[in-house]
Order: structure tokens, then C-alpha cells, then sequence
């Protein structure tokens, strides 16, 4: 293009600009540019808006929100998470769906972010931080899968795994461990150290925990376990960096009643179980949900069978009643199972010797003595372990023989079962929670319902609750006092001359626990009254702690003997259904005693007749606890022998003895307990007591014995039963556990 044509075109633009209207070279537009004030709000409006799918928390967790206003929403990997003020990184992490691993945290203990396993990027933090101890704030945008938050876990893996021995193919720990699962999932293919592994001596911690503390990686969930939850102060951390270990500080045992946890709190092999050492591997194990039935708490366990033995019993969750852990003789009384059991049917001879029959012979020959004594000299007595059929089934048969002398150990010789607040804890086991004052008269929870007591000592700690205890000395792990020994003390508490008196009548949330020992005492009305009376006037609620599996279902079926205390001495029949700590001292020299038990044990050797029964892990039924509860075993193994369930030996021998049961299955007998106790068939539910004893009892004439002070309702916390006594485990923690 040539220079005239471009001056021709210049000079036409800039006439058409002269010709313009001189508003239009004023006007300027304005544009207003938020981003480049705020660059954050921008970039996250000028993202469309991501559908998220909705997750689920880990492990079914919930959030509970006390105060709504006190809500706050985090960000997760973008996904938003309202949770309640206070929660930790990690709990919110759950709640998104999000598991983040871990060694030192757990759920029950306090926070000691030992492991720095759970190492999370957080927004705006220099570095990663420990999800367990990092409070959670408002509008925090937490990040768990990127590669620096990866990096950090490899790296603490790296370090755990530095000193751990490689006796994964001989660690009894092998398949459930945490070590092995983590270091699998977010771990490294490689460690850097090459030097040699140090190695820690083990410990003896006694007959039920076995130790490799090499493979110890210093989380100390053991050692917060004892101070916290056991509420003994047995182990400790001894030494610093590379020479710090897990101790006792001074030779000596852990004597706590619940040191079996450490178990299951352990995430390596470093505390595993002794009685189960080199036994089995758990993908051998048939798992099985049930009850334990050696003390009335009923707390749900899981039973591990191989073939026809039980290899070990492990605790199963239920907030309401053991949360996650059990007693010592709960997880190890197992062996008992399997030891002095009684396989068939027996006769004693005219030697004194006993000889095995068939079924049909022995229950013809009870048939026929049955029938040649009078109703009212036939005696029948459930054991410590009778499940609500078996009672019911037994009781139905001696009442079509014309006798209603029937009652269950543990129960007293005149029990009262006319009122049910009388007989079961009102508050619930997770209801003590809420105390802030304990009365305990006449009972030892640490040894009659250790369960329990771990809920006294959980709510002793976190409400700085008062404790006075009324009995004689006892050992109890949390700070009490020591009220008196007798009912003198009541009187004393009753007229508030007592110097605790004060405190009971101050207290916003007193909660009175009577032991059972006090059904065996003359006095026992009295007792109850005085106890009434002085809950009314300190507006405390009133529990009995009862101690055998079998004792609330009992009196909830009515099972009260006619004549109080004395049939024993007139009995000329006696059926003893699992009894073994009834005292038959004064029984007649010619009387009869037919024993229908799984064991061999003291019941035996006065018996005439032997009829072999199924223990608790063999069989269906059903079991109430301490607070109400109804609860139901299930089969886990087979029967021994030629045992059979206790229902199904009465309604036989019923039938054999010409006065035949009105049912011949297990849903048949449910239908009668229906009828007689609506409540057990409400399985897992606890239902509470309709009215108050306090309101209704009779006015009591007599008064206390005040000489006398309260009995021990247990002796030896590890033998209570058949199945504790005849246990090897029971017998080593009775002989080294136990002061002499």
C-alpha cells in the first residue's frame, strides 16, 4: 500500500471524529473487579459446583450436637462436615468417611499424639499436624490424601518400623494386627536403617499377659488403660529416646481385674495373650456372638471356637453395659469348658460308685423315686448359671408334682419378688454416669461385678463423684470412704448424726447400691426400709447389685420357696439344676438328690443321679443382668457327650413321670415365659421397673441387727462357679493374683 492511500484514510477517520457528538468522547465505563481484591472468594465462585456423593462415617459413628448453636462446619477433601465444637480433626475426619490411621489414639483414653501416625495437611500450616490432638476450627480445610500428608506417614512408618523385630510369622499377633495393616496401607516399600535393631527385655506381667517388649513402639494405650479405665497404677514409661520403655516400674504383677484389655488395646504384639500363645490363628476362628454368664453384668463377648473347642472369648461392643471391655475371668475362664465335664448319665450303685446308663434308665429311675415322696418333701434349687428356660421348665414340673419349694442360689431363703425396683439396678449400669454421689451398703463391686465398678471409676474420675462404702474393708481402686461396717451405720445415716450425711444431702444425683449378700440376712426387710428411708430424704436412687447370671431372671418367674429356709432339713427329693454352693449339710441321710449340671463339681458328690446338661456356649438361652436386661446366648460348640439342654431334661422327665409339659420346643417355652414374665422376651432391651419399692413396701415392725456387719458376697474374685473353679487359667491367677 502506498503512502498517499494511508494520509487518505487518516484523514477520514479523523473527519468521522469531528463529526461525532462530544458526549460520547466524556462517557468512560467502569468496571469493578472483586478477584483481584479477594483472589480466594474468586477462585472458589469461578468453580462450578461439585455434587458430592454422600459418604458415610467410618465405623457407623455419630454425631451428637449438646448445643446446636455450638456447630461449626469443616471442609474434609472439600466435602463440608457440621460437627460440634470441640471435636478433633480426627473425629471430623470419621464423621466425613475419611479413616485416618492411628496407633496411640483410642476413643476411651486420654490424647497423647505419641505415634504421629495420623499426620493430616491442614490450610494456611506449615507443616503436617497430629489429627488426634489438633482442636478443630471453624471453616478448616483438612487435607488427607496429598502427597505431603503421604509422605509424613511413610516417613513416621519408617520410623516405627526401624527397631520392630520381623516375627510377624511367629507373633500370635499376626493377621489382626494394626502394624501390619497400616504398614501395608501407608507405609513405604523401603526403610533407609541399616543398623543393628535394639531389644527390650520382657516383662512379667503374671499367668495372663504375655510380653515382647522388643516389639513395643511406645503408643502407651496400656499404661493410660491402667491409670484411667482399670484404675490401678501398674505400668509406667521408663527411660528417654532410644532407652525409653514400657514397665512396672519395680518387679511385680498386674493385679488389676480387667489387665486382659491391654490385649485388645495393644495395636502390635507386644502384650498378647498367654493362654492363647502358639493356640490358633484367627482366620481358623469361628466367631460367635454372645453373653458371658459368670457374673450379672451380661456383657456381650464374642466366642472363638475351632471345631469343637473354644480357643478364646473376646468383648464385644455395647455402650450400655460393658462398652468395649470385660473382666479377667470373663475372657479366660474358657478352658473350664472343657474340663471336668459330665458326658453321660450316671447312677450311683449300691458301692457308691457311679455307673453310666442310658438316658431312658435314668430318668426312669428318677421318675420312680419322685413318686414315692410326698409333694412337700420335694425340693428344687437353679443354679448360678440356669437360663430363664431351663428355670421356668423346672418350676413347671415341680409344681405339676404338687411342690412349690423351688428358688435359686444366691436368692435368700425368703426372697422378696413382688416388686422388681427391689431386685435390679433402676439407674441402668450407664445410668451411674450421671451420679455424683455413691452410696455402697454392703457390696464390693470391684469383685462382684467388675464391669460395673469400671463405671464407678470412670464417672469417679470425671465428676470427681464422692464414694462411701459401708461393709467390711474391701480394696477398691478409686478414692472412698470408709462409712462403717454394719447397719449401725445406716441408723446413723438415717438420723443424720453421720459425718457423710452432709455430703448425701448436698448431692444433686445420689445413687444408693445395695449388695445381694444382703438377701441371706434375717434382717433383710429392715435393712431395705432404713435404705428407703434414707433415699427419700436424700432423693437418691436405690439399686441392688446382684451377682449370678441367673438371679433376676429367678424372681422375675416367681421362683419363691413356700417354706423359708427349712425345706432343705425336711427335703426327701432334691433337684439341684446346676447348684453347687447350696449347703445340704443338714440334708436327711436318705434323701434322693438328682444334680443335672455340666460340670462335675461340689453338687456332685452327695448326688444319686447325674444327668449331664449343656454349659452356656453350647446352647440357646436366655439371660437377664443386673439392670433388667434380656439377653440370649447362642451355640458356639457342640454339646459333650451325650449332654443335652436343661429345658429338654425336665420336660423328659416330665414326661416320663406321667405329667407332661405343654411344650417340646424352644419356642413353646418363650410362649410360657410370655405368660409368667413378658420382659425376658424383650431381648436387648432394658425395661425398667413399673413401680418403686419405696412406695409400696409393707411398714417393717422389726428392726436392724446392728451387731451384725455385712458379709463378702464373693471370696475369690477367679472362682465363682462350676466353669471358674474347674478352669487351669482361674486356678494360676487365684494362687499368684489374689493377697494372701
Amino acid at each position: 500500500m502506498g503512502l498517499g492511500q494511508l494520509a487518505t484514510r487518516a484523514l477520514i477517520r479523523s473527519a468521522r471524529l469531528a463529526t461525532a457528538k462530544p458526549s460520547h468522547l466524556l462517557r468512560r465505563t467502569i468496571v469493578s473487579t472483586p478477584e483481584l481484591h479477594n483472589a480466594e472468594a474468586a477462585a472458589a465462585a469461578a468453580q462450578p459446583e461439585v455434587d458430592l456423593p454422600k459418604r458415610n462415617p467410618v465405623a457407623g459413628a455419630r454425631v451428637h450436637f449438646p448445643n446446636p448453636d455450638d456447630a461449626i462446619e469443616v471442609f474434609v477433601d472439600g466435602y463440608p462436615v457440621k460437627i460440634p465444637k470441640g471435636m478433633t480433626v480426627l473425629q471430623a475426619c470419621e464423621i466425613a468417611g475419611v479413616d485416618i490411621p492411628r496407633f496411640c489414639y483410642h476413643d476411651r483414653l486420654s490424647i497423647a499424639g505419641n505415634c504421629r501416625m495420623c499426620l493430616v495437611e491442614v490450610e494456611k500450616s506449615p507443616k503436617p499436624v497430629a489429627s488426634c490432638a489438633m482442636p478443630a476450627l471453624p471453616g478448616m480445610k483438612i487435607k488427607t490424601d496429598t502427597p505431603i500428608a503421604k509422605k509424613a506417614r511413610e516417613g513416621v512408618m519408617e520410623f516405627l518400623l526401624m527397631n520392630h523385630p520381623l516375627d510377624c510369622p511367629i507373633c500370635d499377633q499376626g493377621g489382626e494386627c494394626d502394624l501390619q495393616d497400616q504398614s501395608m496401607a501407608f507405609g513405604s516399600d523401603r526403610g533407609r536403617f541399616t543398623e543393628m535393631k535394639r531389644s527390650v527385655v520382657d516383662k512379667n506381667l503374671g499367668p495372663l499377659v504375655k510380653t515382647v517388649m522388643t516389639r513395643c513402639i511406645q503408643c502407651t494405650r496400656c499404661v493410660r488403660f491402667a491409670s484411667e479405665i482399670a484404675g490401678v497404677q501398674d505400668l509406667g514409661v521408663l527411660g528417654r529416646g532410644s532407652g525409653e520403655e514400657i514397665g512396672t516400674y519395680v518387679e511385680r504383677l498386674m493385679t488389676s481385674e480387667l489387665s486382659g484389655n491391654v490385649i485388645d488395646i495393644c495395636p502390635v504384639g507386644a502384650l498378647t495373650s498367654k493362654p492363647f500363645a502358639f493356640k490358633a490363628r484367627n482366620w481358623e476362628l469361628k466367631g460367635t456372638e454372645s453373653i458371658d454368664v459368670t457374673d450379672a453384668v451380661g456383657s456381650n463377648i464374642r466366642i472363638d471356637s475351632r471345631g469343637p473347642e473354644v480357643m478364646r472369648i473376646l468383648p464385644r461392643l455395647n455402650e450400655d453395659i460393658n462398652e468395649e471391655w470385660i473382666s479377667d475371668k470373663t475372657r479366660f475362664c474358657y478352658d473350664g469348658l472343657k474340663r471336668q465335664r459330665l458326658n453321660d448319665p450316671m447312677i450311683r450303685g449300691a458301692d457308691g460308685r457311679f455307673k453310666v446308663v442310658s438316658w431312658r434308665d435314668a430318668l426312669a429311675v428318677v421318675a420312680e423315686v419322685i413318686h414315692k415322696v410326698n409333694p412337700e418333701e420335694i425340693v428344687g434349687v437353679a443354679g448360678k448359671l440356669s437360663d430363664a428356660e431351663s428355670m421356668i421348665a423346672l418350676k413347671d414340673f415341680l409344681n405339676r408334682m404338687g411342690s412349690n419349694n423351688i428358688w435359686c442360689e444366691g436368692n435368700g431363703p425368703n426372697p422378696n419378688a413382688d416388686l422388681r425396683s427391689g431386685y435390679i439396678m433402676n439407674t441402668g449400669i450407664s445410668g451411674l454416669e450421671k451420679a455424683d454421689l455413691f452410696l455402697l451398703v454392703g457390696t464390693q463391686p470391684r469383685v462382684e461385678a467388675a464391669m460395673v465398678n469400671a463405671r464407678i471409676c470412670k464417672t469417679v474420675r470425671a465428676n470427681n463423684a464422692k464414694v462411701g462404702y459401708v461393709g467390711p474393708t474391701a480394696d477398691f481402686n478409686y478414692d472412698h470412704e470408709h462409712l462403717g461396717t454394719g447397719p449401725a451405720t445406716l441408723t446413723q445415716l438415717e438420723n443424720g448424726t453421720h459425718p457423710f450425711s452432709a455430703a448425701l444431702s448436698t448431692a444433686k444425683n445420689p445413687v444408693i447400691i445395695l449388695g445381694s449378700n444382703i438377701f441371706n440376712r434375717n434382717d433383710k426387710d429392715a435393712i431395705f426400709s432404713t435404705i428407703d428411708k434414707i433415699a427419700k430424704k436424700s432423693n437418691a436412687s436405690v439399686n441392688t447389685l446382684l451377682v449370678n447370671a441367673a438371679q433376676a431372671a429367678a424372681l422375675d418367674l416367681g421362683l419363691v420357696p413356700e417354706s423359708s429356709g427349712k425345706s432343705i432339713e425336711s427335703a426327701k427329693f432334691v433337684y439341684l439344676m446346676g447348684a453347687d454352693d447350696v449347703d445340704l449339710e443338714k440334708l436327711p441321710e436318705d434323701s434322693f438328690v438328682v444334680y443335672q449340671g455340666h460340670h462335675g463339681d461340689r453338687g456332685v458328690y452327695r448326688a444319686n443321679v447325674i444327668l449331664p446338661a449343656s454349659a452356656f456356649s453350647e446352647k440357646e438361652g436366655t439371660y437377664e443382668n443386673t439392670e433388667g436386661c434380656a439377653q440370649t446366648t447362642v451355640p458356639a460348640v457342640p454339646t459333650v457327650g451325650d449332654s443335652r439342654d436343661d429345658w429338654k431334661i425336665v420336660r423328659a422327665l416330665a414326661e416320663v413321670a406321667g405329667v407332661g409339659l405343654p411344650y417340646d420346643n424352644l419356642s413353646g417355652v418363650r410362649s410360657r415365659i410370655g405368660t409368667v414374665a413378658p420382659n425376658l422376651l424383650q431381648a436387648d432391651e432394658r425395661v425398667g421397673s413399673t413401680f418403686s419399692s419405696s412406695l409400696l413396701r409393707p411398714e417393717v415392725k422389726e428392726k436392724m441387727d446392728e451387731e451384725t456387719p455385712f458379709g463378702v458376697a464373693v471370696e475369690n474374685f477367679y472362682m465363682t462357679d462350676a466353669i471358674t473353679r474347674a478352669s487351669k487359667i482361674m486356678a494360676q491367677c487365684s494362687a499368684l493374683l489374689l493377697k494372701k
